[in-house]
């Protein structure tokens, strides 16, 4: 069995309080708090702009030494770039990365591509040549048209996962391409018990990730935390 990390898109949520943060927590210390309860993070911070070493060591100081953050890749590689001419902006994202990977609370990165972005194997496969191979990656297709074969035979060449998201609009295949599996659930509601037999076959193949989405209420969060509960029994 692998070890099933959980958590939602982000911790810092006021309107958290007071059914998962204490009321009169201060936000300074929500990520603490979070901390102690849930054991992974998708951070989206890192879509828009890189954090600085100060940010991401205080990050790392906040949390327990399991803990693990995956993080958006920037727009510039998925939407602006458009996977082509990466190089540089690759290697910026991942130096920027040190401060988790010394500390190894780096988790999988997400490379989310736009609803507008069709199937492009060859420039998908030249792509991943470009991913040093201690990262753990994880691709999230948006449109129909990249769930096919080839596709899945690039992802699984370079060690990949296939992101499995899946929300009103769009649903993926459950294909697995790495050692890992990355879950980004996006429908309105899931329920822990539903959720914690499709965790628990998956990780018969390694490590997973299951990410809830964040909310005005903690639902999310809550539904993440039951299911860690129940692999603890």
């Amino acid at each position: 069995m692998g070890k099933i990390y959980a958590g939602t898109s982000g911790w810092a949520y006021a309107s958290w309080k007071p059914d998962f943060y204490p009321a009169k927590l201060a936000a300074a210390r929500f990520l603490n708090h979070y901390a102690t309860r849930l054991n992974s993070v998708e951070v989206n911070y890192t879509f828009r702009r890189m954090p600085s070493e100060s940010l991401l060591q205080r990050w790392v100081e906040a949390t327990p030494a399991d803990f693990q953050f995956a993080l958006k890749a920037p727009q510039a590689i998925t939407h602006i770039k458009r996977l082509r001419d990466t190089a540089s902006t690759m290697a910026y994202f991942m130096d920027a990365l040190e401060p988790l990977l010394k500390t190894e609370k780096l988790g999988p990165a997400l490379f989310q591509l736009p609803g507008n972005f069709k199937c492009d194997v060859a420039r998908l496969r030249e792509f991943l040549s470009l991913r040093p191979r201690w990262l753990r990656a994880a691709f999230e297709f948006r449109d129909e048209s990249w769930f096919v074969e080839d596709v899945y035979a690039a992802l699984r060449e370079a060690g990949v996962a296939l992101c499995l998201a899946e929300s009103e609009d769009l649903e993926t295949p459950q294909v697995l391409t790495a050692d890992f599996s990355y879950l980004r659930l996006r429908k309105p509601s899931y329920s822990a018990k539903a959720l914690t037999p499709r965790v628990r076959e998956l990780a018969r193949s390694g490590d997973v990730y299951v990410y809830l989405k964040h909310e005005d209420t903690p639902e999310g969060a809550s539904t993440a935390e039951a299911v860690l509960k129940a692999f603890k029994k």
